[in-house]
């Protein structure tokens, strides 16, 4: 990847910067790229120190200049991928009283229109409550964060983001009138939940340091200065998020770090009452609530219950001492959602990797499943409006499988397709191959490996491979479709995603086996799924490519300091890669609601020195590396700008290869990228032509 006419790449100057912790010496030479003001550009990204900046935009200019040979690629690419998506596209209505709401595209649009019409009505009789491109005219970022309509439809609230800093502005519109009203309220988190008058809403607001720790009532028409301050969070540990029990009975609080929870509830009908709590928080006791008659359902891992269980608890006395068990713990089948109608109890549950849907009827706890025949594949429930319904929609597809969306009767048990994802350049599922299979950890631990790849793909060692993990969080990755990955499986790329511990795909146990001081495992297992997928001749060997993003850009940070002989290419967008220094800064936004993830490194030294193990970034080393591309955005608020920044500055100064090694900054956006649909796609086409520029793929399209 030498080239006479390719410019050097920009250079961090180090400078010296020393922390001692735990009679340790961290040395830090690029701290100096995280802006002292870094709470003000997330706000205003214009104020960020000029040095930093040039430092950014001199990494931007070299990736442009090493991918000028593919820009012609990059753009095949984006069109290839956007040929695969109806632009005209929109949802299945959701019913709500008088009306059903839904969104849809415009085509070329890259926002949606949200929007409603009377029930059973039809396209005519539509009403565009907001129309999401017109609203993100002049706005190089444009994100719409909540949309909902009062219980009366008069109203319409809604959160915007116009920077990507998760900083939103609330607007209400009157829809009877078609006008804005005066009430703005800023620095609000993106979520708001309104009381059954039609006239009042809860909101949650950000702390200094970017924490969402208060609720606040609002009643339309009121100065939002003047609003009630209905919940405050002492611990900075800890998040505050609301929503709504499905029966539209109760406004729920919910303060919750990674493994604790506290619930208040407020009745919706009396919105001025006072939160009443439900359970006190234990630590490592997580609980949710829904609502039906004189009974909360609350799902939770009580009494050891490790992948959760239902009980029950009378609405008057919802305290600990009166709960009941109503479906028992089962070891190995985590309870990963439940949804709650009048007359049913919707669970969806995983075990050995795979989802089900469990239906269970109230009246005499008679259950059934929904079956599904493919080898492996992704199930999510969808919700709705209403309680007092049979009909139960869901979200089925697979990696070969376009979304399909279901309406399911859960009396009659008959199953309605409401949309089949359209691919408009054409998808034919039996063109590919989906294969599920295990690989061994370091210590002897089997880890599912979900794979994708074209029917006429040789599986002889010849074939590259892409692979994916995240592995943090007890967030399970699916085995979903995806329209971006088949421009690679088309080009004779195989598609791997490797279920990590630190996921839940196998359980809570899984998620606990990968986090705190158990954090390696979540490392070796990817190893182990790479070096399976070798030997097995998916891949060929040298021609290894791994890919996350966030806590998953972390996972493929750590693997590349410990086994960079793997792999060819590395992916990491919006890496958490400086954990050792975002985890003993506790004024960063994610900090102290992340120990019991990670561990507090600044209090505990095992967690210290368990956490510098694997930080990425303190272990860079002078070795070979593979290619690498790093992503980051400028206002980013959960993985801030200068870790990936620092990362990279310090591979260019320690490693000893000559591998292509890129960061692009997107200066107009933070943690998801750009907030357009096609925007976002030409990101995902940059990543696509980098690979394929460094696999030696570039000649030929499938």
């Amino acid at each position: 990847m030498t080239d006479a006419k390719v410019p050097a790449p920009p250079r961090a100057a180090p400078r010296p910067s020393v922390t001692e912790r735990h009679g340790d010496r961290l040395e830090d030479p690029y701290a100096w790229l995280k802006d002292e003001n870094w709470q003000q550009v997330m706000r205003e990204p214009d104020v960020l120190d000029g040095e930093i900046r040039a430092y950014l935009e001199a990494e931007n200019d070299y990736t442009t200049a090493i991918l000028a040979p593919v820009a012609d690629l990059k753009g095949r690419l984006f069109e290839e991928i956007k040929g695969r998506i109806k632009e005209d596209d929109s949802s299945v209505p959701a019913p709500d009283g008088a009306y059903e709401y839904y969104r849809r595209y415009e085509t070329g649009g890259q926002h949606p229109l949200y929007c409603r019409r009377t029930r059973d009505g039809n396209s005519q009789d539509e009403e565009i409550l907001l129309h999401g491109d017109r609203e993100a005219e002049g706005h190089p970022y444009f994100d719409v964060a909540a949309c909902r309509q009062s219980p009366d439809h008069r109203r319409l609230a809604y959160a915007t983001d116009l920077n990507g800093s998760e900083i939103y502005t609330i607007q209400v519109k009157d829809l009877t009138q078609g006008r804005l009203l005066d009430d703005t309220i800023a620095n609000a988190h993106g979520a708001l939940v309104w009381a059954n008058d039609g006239e009042t809403f809860f909101y949650t607001v950000l702390d200094d340091n970017h924490r969402p720790s208060r609720v606040y009532r609002h009643r339309v028409g009121d100065d939002p200065a003047t609003d009630a301050l209905i919940y405050e969070e002492p611990d900075a540990g800890f998040f505050v998020s609301i929503g709504r029990t499905e029966s539209r009975r109760f406004i729920v609080i919910d303060a919750h770090d990674h493994e604790t929870s506290e619930v208040r509830l407020i009745d919706a009908a009396q919105p001025d009452s006072a939160p009443v709590l439900v359970a006190a928080r234990e630590t490592e006791l997580e609980y949710s609530v829904s609502h039906h008659g004189d009974q909360l359902i609350i799902l939770t891992n009580a009494d050891g219950a490790e992948d959760f269980k239902l009980m029950t608890a009378p609405v008057d006395r919802p305290g600990r001492q009166h709960w009941q068990d109503l479906v028992p713990h089962q070891d190995g089948t985590l309870i990963v959602d439940m949804e709650l109608f009048a007359d049913h109890l919707v669970r969806l549950e995983r075990r050995d990797g795979l989802p089900r849907i469990v239906i269970r009827r109230l009246s005499d706890g008679d259950e059934h499943r929904i079956a599904f025949d493919e080898a492996a594949y992704s199930l999510s429930l969808l919700g709705g409006y209403e309680f007092e319904t049979t009909t139960l929609r869901f979200a089925y597809s697979s990696m070969t499988t376009p979304e399909q969306i279901y309406d399911y009767d859960m009396t009659s048990r008959d199953r309605s397709l409401r949309k089949q994802q359209e691919v408009p350049s054409g998808h034919n599922p039996d063109d590919y191959v989906t294969h599920r299979i295990f690989a061994t950890s370091h210590d002897g631990e089997t880890v599912p490996v979900s794979i994708l790849f074209g029917r006429d793909t040789k599986l002889d060692g010849s074939a590259p491979l892409l692979l994916y993990g995240y592995g943090s969080y007890g967030h399970a990755i699916p085995a979903s479709f995806s329209v971006s990955r088949l421009s690679l499986v088309d080009r004779g790329f195989v598609y791997a995603i490797a279920h990590i511990r630190g996921g839940t795909e196998r359980g809570y146990g899984w998620y606990l086996a990968g986090k705190r001081e158990h954090k390696m495992n979540t490392f070796l297992d990817f190893i182990g799924a790479a070096e399976k997928l070798r030997d097995d001749g998916y891949a060929r060997p040298g021609a290894i490519a791994c890919h996350g993003g966030s806590a998953g850009g972390m996972l493929v940070g750590a693997v590349a300091n410990l086994r960079p002989d793997l792999f060819n290419a590395v992916i990491g967008e919006v890496p958490f890669v400086d954990v050792l220094n975002t985890m003993c800064d506790d004024t960063l936004p994610l900090t102290p609601p992340e120990w019991p993830e990670w561990g507090n490194p600044i209090e505990d030294p095992a967690a210290y020195r368990t956490i510098k193990s694997y930080s990425p970034y303190d272990n860079v080393a002078a070795v070979d590396y593979p290619h690498m591309m790093i992503t980051a955005g400028l206002t980013d608020p959960r993985v801030t700008y200068w870790e990936p920044a620092k990362w990279v500055a310090k591979l260019r100064a320690l490693k000893t290869d000559q591998n292509t090694l890129l960061l692009h900054t997107n200066m107009d956006a933070g943690h998801g990228g750009a907030a357009g649909r096609f925007d976002r796609l030409k990101e995902t086409a940059m990543v696509y032509a980098f690979l394929l520029l460094v696999f030696g793929m570039t000649a030929e399209d499938p």
